[in-house]
């Protein structure tokens, strides 16, 4: 599963495809998360163009990996990967937070093929994966080779039910849970380390009896190496803390929490399409 210099210019150009149709989708709604859509393009590009088992024509293929997103609001990048995937016409994410939309400002399993969880309440999905987790080898025994990949904010970090399951997955040794966490350092209201520390986090997993690997969010090799690593781990579960820029790809959004939960307006979107389509070779 590793990577040439050609594959990764064509994830590379994958993830910057994705950001633009973030930003189209976000100022088609007039509202949505744009820092860490934008910031974790990267990290869904390699996912469902590298990493992942699984088939955008037979959604519930049983032998499929699973992604859970436990910080839901970022759905738009989830919704432009999918759609980039297969899973859905592009022309489907313009109708993003519209009502009847199958695509929601919140992902709702019932409505769409391909989502593993309706999420929304941050907190959630981590305890989620690891109860789909446990299960499958419950089901199917430590032989196999299906795993569950849930994607964190690190702001969720600070509600406490994320912390009983990071208990209970280092209590069970569930190894075929990935965890992999944003962390961009900002919030609603500021950055994490204002609002609620985090820091020591590798500690703080390496406490539960989790494995830690630290990597730049944004370098897809990085990314690769770190999943490859993960899935040789036996005897623990698997956090990935992956460092993002909130708003990556666009100069005028990076970096400021601001733009967690607003949407760019239609000049905003023009100035950052425009920036990204440049940086397209």
């Amino acid at each position: 599963m590793n990577l040439d210099d050609k594959k990764i210019k064509e994830l590379e150009k994958t993830a910057n495809d994705i950001r633009i149709s973030i930003i189209e989708s976000l100022v088609e709604a007039s509202s949505g998360h744009t820092a860490g859509s934008l910031g974790m393009a990267d990290i869904f590009t390699a996912l469902y163009f590298h990493i992942l088992k699984h088939n955008p024509k037979k959604p519930d293929w049983k032998d499929r990996d699973y992604l859970i997103l436990s910080n839901g609001h970022i759905c738009p990048v989830l919704y432009a990967t999918m759609a980039h995937s297969g899973y859905f016409p592009k022309k489907d994410l313009m109708t993003l937070r519209k009502l009847g939309s199958s695509l929601q400002g919140h992902p709702h399993k019932e409505w769409l093929k391909g989502l593993e969880t309706s999420s929304g309440p941050l907190g959630c999905g981590l305890s989620q994966a690891v109860g789909m987790a446990l299960a499958s080898r419950i089901d199917e025994g430590n032989s196999t080779d299906r795993f569950f990949y849930c994607l964190m904010s690190d702001g969720e970090l600070q509600e406490g039910n994320t912390w009983e399951g990071i208990m209970l997955a280092g209590k069970e040794k569930i190894s075929n849970l990935i965890a992999i966490v944003d962390r961009n350092n900002i919030q609603i209201e500021g950055t994490t380390e204002d609002v609620m520390p985090l820091e020591p986090l590798d500690e703080k997993f390496h406490s539960f009896n989790w494995h830690v690997i630290e990597i730049d969010g944004h370098n897809f090799e990085s990314i690769v190496n770190a999943v490859n690593e993960a899935k040789v781990i036996t005897e623990k579960p698997i956090v990935i803390i992956a460092y993002t820029v909130p708003g990556k790809g666009v100069k005028e959004f990076e970096r400021d929490y601001h733009w967690h939960g607003k949407a760019p307006t239609k000049e905003q979107g023009k100035r950052a399409i425009k920036e990204l389509k440049s940086k397209i070779k």
